[in-house]
Order: C-alpha cells, then sequence, then structure tokens
C-alpha cells in the first residue's frame, strides 16, 4: 500500500523516548488496546467483503482474485496488527511535534495540495489511495475537533519541548491512520481490494476514535491537567485591522448575535471540505453579496448596518418555509408537480430589504451564513438535476430546501459528518426511492406513503431541534429494514426459481441436440424412434439436470449410443458376440430408465417388446442393414457449416457497450426506456452464464425483465437503458459542486 498519504501537518518529532506521568502510559495502553479491538473487527468485515464478492464474482479469474486477497490478510494481518500497536506506542514514546507556525503550516498545505496537472504524474492506484486516506483523516479531524483540541491542550502541558507554538497530540488522526496505512503496506494486493481495507478500517477503526479520545480526556482531567478547559481563538493582526475599523456598538451587536445563534461556532481551518468550498465561493463573491465585509468594504462609513443572522434569520426563514409549503402543495399531495424550485438568493434578498424597511438599517449577513446559503442553493441544484432520483421521490425532497438551510445555519457540522442526522435521512430517503418507478400507484405504496409522510413531518414540526431528523431518521431505517427482509426473501426465491427454469431449459436443448445430432447420422424404425424421442430424452433430462450429484448424465448418452450401434450391420464375428453381451444390458437400463420417469406405463411393455423385435431383425436380416449402410452419410454436417457461415458478426457499434454491460454488478439499478415513452426501473438480480442470462428485479423483488448480453448492448447503444448511481447523494452533490466552482475558478 501507498506510505503517503498526501497531508503533512506535522515537522518532526519530539526524538528519543520521553519521561511522562503514569496517567499517559496508562491512555497510550488504552488507546493500543482499545485500537487492537476495533482493527480486528475492521480486518472481520474486510473477510466478509471479500468473501461476498468471490461469492458474487462473474468469472473464475475474479474469484480467485478475491479469495486469493483473503488468504494474503489472513496471513499477514497478525503482523499488521503488531506494526500497527508499535506505532501507535511509540507514538505516546516519541510524539511529534507541530510547526512553530500551525496557521502557516496549514496554509502551504492547503497549497501543496496536488493540482490535477500534479495528480496526472501520479500513478493511478496510489492517487486513488491517497485519496481515500486523505479524505478519511480530514473527515476525523473535522468530525473530533473539539475531543482533539482538548487532548492537544493537556499534552502539550504534560510533554516537555512542547508549547502552545509547538503543541503534542499522539491521537491525531493523522498518526493513526497513516501508522496504519505503513503497516498495512505489506498486503501484497490490488487497489480494489486495498480500498476496502481502508474503507473498513475508517468504518470500524476511525470512526470510533471518539470514545478513546473521551477516555484519555477523562484520565487526563482525573489527574488535575487542565480540568477547566477554555478555548479562546486567536486573532490575527488582520481581524484586529477589522475589528478597530468597525464600531464598537455594531461589533458587540454582532458578536452577541453570534454567541446567542445555537450551534453557531467557528470553523476550524483544517476543517478541509467546508474551507475549501469557503474559498472557491470567496473568489465567486461579486456584486451580489449581503454579508457585512461586502458593504464595510465600499468605503461608506455612514452606512449602517443590521447583522441579520442566528436565532434572527432562522425564524424568518421559518416563516417563509410555512408559506411556501403550503403555496406549493396542493391539496397535500406534496409530490404534485414539478420538483419546488426555490432560488434561496432571491428569497434572502427579499428577506434582507423587508428587514431594512423596518429600521431604516442596511441589512448584512455573516459571511458564513452567506456561504452556507449558496452552498445550500447549489446543493439542490444538483438534487433537481440528479435522473438518478425518480421523480415523486426527487419532487417530495426540493420541498426541503429551506429546512435544510435552517439545518445548516444552526449546524455546520452538516458539510463534514457523514452520519450527520439531516444528511444521513436525505442519503436514506434518496437511496430508498431509486427503484420507485412512476408506474407504481402511490396511493398503494408503502415507501411512497412514509416518504411523503417523513417530509411532511419535517415541513410541519422542525423547530430547529436536529432531533427531529434523527428521530424519523430511526423510524426510517426500520422501516426500510422490514421491506428490504421481505424483498430480499421473494427476490432470493425469484433467483431460485430463474436458476431452475434456465437450467432446464439448458438440460432440454442439450437433450433436444444431442438426439438429433446422433439420429441424423443412423436412421432407427419407427418405435426406436419414438421411445428415444419421447421416453428416454426424459431420462437425459433428468439425469443432466441431477449431473452434479448422481453424474449419470453420460451413462444416459452411452445408453442411446449402444442402441443405435445394435441396430449397426455387425459382419464380423467379434462384434457378433459383443453385441449378444451388450443387448440384455442394454434393455434392461432402458426398461429401468422409463420406468423411472414412469413413461406410457400401460404399454412399457409392448413397446419393449416392438424394441426387441427390432433389434433381432437387425441382427438377423443383414441384407437388409447393408442396404442402408449408403444412407450413412453424415447429411447435417453441411447444413451446420451454413448454419456456421450465416452467422452474423457482432457490429463494432455494440461491440463497445459490451464492457459497460459487463460493469454492471449484481444490485446495481438501471433504467429501461420503452418505445412508448414510459420508462421502468429495477436491479440486476442475478447473472447466469450458463444462460447468459440477466435477471432484473424490482424492489419487491419480482422479476421484471430477462435479457442477453448483447441485449443489454443493443438496449444501451439505442440509449434505452441507463445505469444509475447508487452513492449517497449529499456526497455526490458536494462533489458535484465542488467540481463546478473550481471549473468556474
Amino acid at each position: 500500500m501507498n506510505r503517503q498519504s498526501g497531508i503533512h501537518y506535522l515537522h518532526e518529532s519530539a526524538g528519543s523516548p520521553v519521561s511522562v506521568p503514569p496517567e499517559v502510559s496508562r491512555i497510550r495502553d488504552t488507546v493500543v488496546a482499545g485500537l487492537s479491538d476495533l482493527l480486528q473487527g475492521a480486518f472481520d468485515a474486510v473477510d466478509d467483503s471479500l468473501f461476498e464478492l468471490a461469492n458474487n464474482a462473474r468469472s473464475n479469474n475474479e474469484q480467485n482474485r478475491y479469495f486469493e486477497a483473503m488468504r494474503e490478510i489472513r496471513i499477514k494481518r497478525k503482523g499488521v496488527e503488531k506494526r500497527f500497536q508499535s506505532s501507535v506506542s511509540s507514538l505516546f514514546d516519541r510524539p511529534p511535534l507541530a510547526d512553530p507556525d500551525q496557521q502557516s503550516q496549514d496554509q502551504q498545505a492547503s497549497q501543496a495540495r496536488p493540482s490535477a496537472d500534479s495528480l496526472s504524474l501520479v500513478h493511478d492506484d496510489e492517487l486513488e489511495e491517497q485519496v481515500a486516506l486523505n479524505a478519511m483523516i480530514s473527515k476525523a479531524r473535522a468530525y473530533f475537533q473539539g475531543p482533539l483540541l482538548q487532548l492537544q491542550t493537556r499534552f502539550t502541558t504534560i510533554y516537555p519541548n512542547s508549547s502552545e507554538e509547538r503543541p503534542v497530540n499522539p491521537m491525531l488522526p493523522d498518526y493513526i491512520c497513516r501508522a496504519f496505512a505503513e503497516a498495512a503496506g505489506t498486503f501484497e494486493i490490488q487497489i480494489r481490494e486495498r480500498l476496502i481495507v481502508l474503507k473498513q478500517f475508517d468504518r470500524y477503526v476511525v470512526s470510533n476514535l471518539g470514545m478513546l479520545m473521551d477516555e484519555a480526556n477523562r484520565i487526563l482531567v482525573q489527574a488535575g491537567i487542565v480540568p477547566n478547559f477554555h478555548y479562546q481563538g486567536k486573532v490575527t493582526p488582520d481581524q484586529k485591522i477589522d475589528r478597530q475599523g468597525t464600531p464598537a456598538a455594531d461589533q458587540n451587536k454582532a458578536h452577541d448575535r453570534a454567541a446567542e445563534a445555537p450551534g453557531n461556532y467557528q470553523v476550524r481551518e483544517d476543517d478541509a471540505l467546508f474551507q475549501q468550498i469557503r474559498n472557491l465561493l470567496a473568489e465567486q463573491r461579486g456584486h451580489r453579496s449581503y454579508s457585512a465585509s461586502h458593504y464595510t468594504g465600499q468605503g461608506s462609513n455612514t452606512t449602517e448596518i443590521h447583522i441579520v443572522g442566528g436565532a434572527e434569520l432562522l425564524q424568518m426563514l421559518s416563516q417563509v418555509s410555512a408559506n411556501t409549503a403550503q403555496r406549493s402543495a396542493p391539496q397535500g399531495n406534496l409530490s404534485a408537480g414539478e420538483p419546488v424550485t426555490v432560488d434561496l438568493r432571491d428569497l434572502v434578498e427579499h428577506i434582507l430589504e423587508s428587514q431594512r424597511q423596518e429600521d431604516g438599517k442596511q441589512p448584512a449577513l455573516q459571511e458564513m451564513d452567506e456561504d452556507l446559503i449558496n452552498l445550500v442553493s447549489m446543493l439542490f441544484e444538483f438534487i433537481l438535476d440528479d435522473y438518478n432520483l425518480s421523480a415523486p421521490i426527487q419532487v417530495l425532497i426540493s420541498r426541503l430546501q429551506i429546512p435544510i438551510l435552517k439545518v445548516v445555519i444552526k449546524d455546520k457540522s452538516f458539510f463534514s459528518r457523514a452520519n450527520h442526522p439531516a444528511r444521513k435521512l436525505l442519503n436514506s430517503l434518496a437511496r430508498a426511492g431509486i427503484g420507485w418507478s412512476s408506474a407504481d400507484e402511490k396511493s398503494r405504496d408503502k415507501l411512497y406513503e412514509q416518504i411523503h409522510n417523513i417530509v411532511a413531518r419535517i415541513l410541519d414540526e422542525f423547530d430547529g431541534d436536529v432531533r427531529l431528523f434523527e428521530e424519523l431518521g430511526e423510524e426510517f431505517d426500520q422501516f426500510l429494514a422490514r421491506e428490504n427482509r421481505k424483498a430480499s426473501l421473494v427476490e432470493q426465491r425469484t433467483r431460485e426459481s430463474e436458476r431452475g427454469r434456465i437450467k432446464s431449459q439448458k438440460a432440454q436443448e442439450t437433450v433436444d441436440q444431442l438426439l438429433k445430432e446422433k439420429l441424423s447420422r443412423r436412421p432407427v424404425p419407427p418405435a426406436v424412434h419414438d421411445i428415444l424421442i419421447n421416453g428416454w430424452s426424459r431420462v437425459m433430462f433428468l439425469a443432466y439436470l441431477r449431473n452434479d450429484v448422481e453424474h449419470r448424465w453420460e451413462q444416459s448418452a452411452r445408453v442411446v449410443d449402444d442402441l443405435i450401434w445394435c441396430l449397426h450391420p455387425h459382419l464380423d464375428d467379434e462384434e457378433r458376440d459383443q453385441w449378444v453381451r451388450v443387448v440384455p444390458r442394454l434393455l434392461k437400463a432402458l426398461r429401468a430408465g422409463l420406468e423411472e420417469v414412469s413413461y406410457n406405463s400401460s404399454r412399457l411393455d409392448e413397446m419393449m417388446a416392438q424394441l426387441k423385435h427390432e433389434l433381432t431383425e437387425a441382427f438377423r436380416n443383414l441384407a437388409l442393414i447393408e442396404a442402408r449402410e449408403p444412407g450413412d452419410v453424415e447429411p447435417e454436417e453441411p447444413e451446420a457449416e451454413a448454419a456456421l457461415d450465416t452467422e452474423e458478426p457482432l457490429d463494432a457499434g455494440i461491440a463497445e457497450f459490451l464492457p459497460a454491460v459487463d460493469a454492471i454488478a449484481v444490485g446495481q439499478w438501471v433504467e429501461f426506456h420503452l418505445v412508448n415513452g414510459s420508462s421502468f426501473r429495477c436491479k440486476l438480480s442475478a447473472v447466469i452464464d450458463e444462460a447468459d442470462s440477466f435477471v432484473f428485479v424490482n424492489r419487491m423483488g419480482l422479476k421484471v425483465i430477462e435479457k442477453t448480453r448483447v441485449d443489454l448492448a443493443h438496449e444501451m447503444g439505442r440509449g434505452r437503458l441507463t445505469v444509475l448511481e447508487q452513492g449517497a447523494l449529499i456526497d455526490r452533490a458536494l462533489d458535484a459542486v465542488v467540481g463546478s466552482l473550481r471549473k468556474q475558478a
């Protein structure tokens, strides 16, 4: 695995081991033991994930690849765990020191982030791993910023050679993630498996660092190390100049309102994603700005500014939200009509202008609030253009623009926390509604009714308490768990039924083809032909289906060969002796097989008597059999060659879509467009290679369509098949917004 994470926060370590109080040793042992337990859970999850991928693999090579990765990780995981434990333990014995100017360092790190040009020089696999590691570190630093700041202050007090300018914190996610990346570098696996390892480490270890940080803070507080923690942010010289240039009364008023705002806090510099978006927004911020800095920067000292923010802004948005919901939801049907497009910028402009009419002062927003409004507006622009959302679900989610804006104004961690209640609920709604088609009947659909009720409750009940989203999310998760269990059972039955049907179809085709080929070479009497086609074909059919267990397929086919051979002229004495030995066993096998399948039991004795008569006549009447020999020419071979000659080659335009068809994974949702203009969504449930069959089911688990690989390529080439993205909605929206801002910059 790549040993460079691409993020460099620290400059040097403290060198040789330092003497620390017993409390730090206790924290070290607790952290090492806790991380070891969490890492075992992560490796177990990696093993389960690889096994599931191997179980759903489409080819033997792909399956062997996953099994080899499982074997590699199982063999080396103990060594990786020991190396990781040693690295984490050394962080407490030789803690790294931060650079003297942390802010300057963060700026350098921000400037040093790889650009598109520099990334093109990096190997694709290394780049993917680097991006995953950087995202993991940035998310953890943003999510645990409070406990990390407390630990940094307390550890800096303990360790020698550390100071406020050069703080120490051996529990930074940077160190822990890089220690694991270096330890896991011994795994000789491919990039996809490496990303699975990192993903499970993030899920099971990094996401649970909070409890270890809380325990470390508790131990230090009990030891009397900074028991009463108070944080005051540093004021830069630029901020001092700004504050001196602003009237004191307005500063105090703005400060009081910001302090009164619930959940309002200064976003840390190391919240990488949100800070990056803010920097990009600052470049795009033009004349249409309503921040206080915009008005104070125009050179007018006479303009009195009234900052609208915090509770006041939330109250205004609540009133506008109620009015908008009443006007845009006819007769309580929230999914009626087109998606609700609310221009949040125009809405805020209207709010500020109405405020100016009341007190005569110039209304203004804090820059933070203005950036949040612009960001939420762009997020919902993406959501409203997202084709992956079904139309009714898209309409429902569009009505949540103002409630989500209220959420992010009150709690900025919406962007940095993947498990934020509101963000998690939106992702769940979008993920659950991906399989909902416009053809489904809303009034009878439980999923639609559940999503509709959730949106209605948010519009009616949300008063700023984010716990409502958490409550609704838990209820929705429980509902989905029940529905998914039912659908999984139905889908499993559907899949097994399709596999059985296709195997039966394949068996019948194989039997028919084999009998046709053998009988075309040697004409047989009508009575024998009837027994083989209508009777023995059933025996061969069952033998083909049960061949995995009973291994009787070749034996059943050999009976046909023996019967035809016995009807063939044999002039050699040795062959005639063999004929005498074969016929009794042949008749016994034929009778036993036909009795097993209950073929024409009322006439079985009569048919077997006819068969014996034909065999006897063939043995006696050599002249008649010899007369048949000129007809032994294989007439079907030219026909087969002609069939091969008439087979059409695969069109080059269709061939280019085959890789895209192969990339559709089991469980992936797609949308088919019909000639009449309608469409429906379904999920790939099974790929049956024996019959070249792709089986699709709806969200109830019922089969809706079956296509071959080439058929799917044809549909894709005609634009009638669309593969839907299933990633988290907000994550995709944030990626799209960042990409758009970078292009504009």
